[in-house]
């Protein structure tokens, strides 16, 4: 299945890379063509149009594709918006050919391309590029606005957000990628962590920041005005953080999550996008989808999956939530974290000259958190009908590795770090997954790899962008337990709560997976 994925994918790039190329050829003909319709150009058309253009066009090809390869033009420029996707489309082709003029000026053996000939081939070639790339918005502003179709019932136009938790570790990553997209963006958070994850986007005019707890009801319903759409990553995130007070990590997860659900329900908001995590899967040897059984091994998991059932049990036409199963997050953004696996060994491989491994035959699937934004943001403008009451594993299975690989890969690239393997087995989790659905429904992948991930960490390390990777602001649960304390108002006990927390483990998932 990875291996019809990684050739799809090539596919799709190499027929680009093919309709660029004859761009970039057709443009340079008419370049040529334009240049003998002068009335002071004399020649035949073979001399004129036919011979300058197979002499020049292989440097055009050349320079051209080596260009929009580097610019990143069929890997990250894919998922720009409309506007940006014009202006990095723009610069690309500039480039392209001002390099291309530079070398026919200025390398000998290199036939001289006339300036009108480099001017008319870049407007054609940018023109059409832009063209190629907006088709589908541009059906939609000319051909699809003289018969718009109906939207489902309580669908909006989308463009107005409320991100809860958005100055979290997935959150601060996704935060630009939404007012990037043109999105206006609500932000819902109590800012435990302080305001730096969000320093740099804090006056942007698309963004509104609302300074409360996500767990009262008068917040929400204020939060919730005007909305469109949902994104909730608020929670108290990983096993170790949740088991420090159970009772708040219920009222945090599980309580919060269902009223939330609640209000947006009747406000008529309909797309709800949650962020769960593959820690529901537990510990199995086989590889895992969405359909699998699913064996949680800790009270985040529970949460996890009760939060995932209450949503399930409120979807109705009007009400369609979506479920974001995140693999083991690694990386950097604006609220960076080193209580999680790969980060904190690559930290202490910089550091303390060791890496530590324990259960090192474990699996996992592995994600930058960059990466688990991009999903969220797919997802958001993915068609609704292709996501709607769905759960998606988000990752990919390129990206399984065990805890031991992990070691191996840091090792190779901090030589100098002493490794070394305890099969101490103090985490029982072990899981294996796959990621067909989000590939197949949504054209997710994952644009970092686990050794790019890696050096990321090594770099903010090295350069001093982090300067204690052991300061309780970079975990969950030294922070909570240290800096904040889990002294929390209760909201006393709630029966459904501990039926939600029992039926979540050991069972098949629920509707429409």
């Amino acid at each position: 299945m990875l291996g019809n994925t990684r050739f799809n994918a090539t596919l799709q790039i190499l027929v680009r890379v093919l309709a660029d190329v004859l761009t970039l050829n057709f443009s340079l003909f008419v370049g040529f063509a334009i240049r003998a319709a002068l009335p002071k150009i004399s020649g035949s058309f073979w001399d004129l149009i036919v011979r300058p253009t197979a002499r020049c066009s292989w440097m055009l090809t050349v320079i051209g594709i080596c260009v929009f390869f580097g610019m990143g033009f069929y890997t990250k420029g894919r998922a720009y918006s409309s506007r940006y996707k014009v202006l990095y489309v723009l610069q690309a082709s500039i480039l392209a050919f001002l390099a291309f003029g530079f070398v026919s000026y200025f390398v000998p053996f290199v036939m001289k391309v006339p300036r009108s000939v480099l001017l008319s081939s870049w407007e054609i070639a940018t023109t059409i590029l832009i063209a190629g790339r907006l088709w589908a918005t541009i059906w939609r502003w000319v051909i699809a606005s003289e018969t718009p179709a109906p939207r489902p019932i309580g669908l909006k136009n989308g463009k107005h957000i409320l991100l809860i938790g958005g100055a979290g570790y997935v959150g601060s990553a996704l935060l630009p990628k939404l007012l990037d997209g043109g999105y206006r963006v609500r932000l819902l958070d109590a800012f435990l962590y302080g305001t730096d994850p969000i320093a740099e986007w804090q006056f942007h005019p698309n963004l509104e920041i609302l300074e409360a707890d996500f767990r009262q009801v008068d917040v929400l319903v204020r939060a919730m005005k005007n909305i469109d759409s949902v994104i909730h990553l608020g929670a108290i995130v990983g096993d170790p953080a949740c088991a420090l007070d159970e009772e708040l990590t219920i009222e945090i997860n599980l309580l919060a999550t269902r009223m939330i659900a609640e209000v947006a329900k009747g406000h008529g908001i309909n797309r709800f996008l949650f962020a769960s995590t593959c820690s529901v899967y537990g510990a199995c040897d086989h590889l895992l989808n969405e359909r699998s059984m699913l064996n949680p091994v800790s009270l985040y998991a529970r949460s996890k999956i009760a939060c995932e059932n209450v949503l399930l049990e409120l979807q109705d036409d009007d009400f369609a939530p979506v479920i974001l199963r995140f693999g083991t997050i690694y990386g950097l953004s604006g609220r960076t974290r080193f209580d999680l696996v790969v980060n904190l060994l690559t930290a202490k491989a910089i550091v303390n000259g060791a890496i530590t491994v324990y259960g090192s035959d474990q699996w996992r699937p592995f994600l930058h958190v960059d990466d688990a934004a991009l999903a969220v943001f797919k997802a958001l403008e993915a068609p609704f009908q292709a996501i709607k009451d769905t759960i998606f594993n988000v990752g990919s299975d390129a990206q399984n590795y065990t805890l031991g690989d992990v070691g191996r890969l840091i090792k190779k690239m901090v030589p100098d770090a002493d490794l070394q393997f305890f099969e101490e087995n103090v985490d029982r989790r072990n899981y294996r997954v796959s990621f067909d659905r989000i590939h197949r429904n949504m054209g997710f992948s994952p644009e970092w790899t686990l050794q790019s991930g890696v050096q990321q960490v090594i770099t903010a390390l090295q350069s001093g962008e982090v300067v204690d990777f052991n300061d309780p602001r970079y975990s969950n649960v030294r922070f909570l337990s240290e800096e904040i304390g889990t002294e929390k108002l209760r909201r006393g006990d709630q029966s459904w709560v501990w039926q939600a927390l029992q039926k979540s483990t050991g069972q098949a998932v629920g509707t429409r997976v």
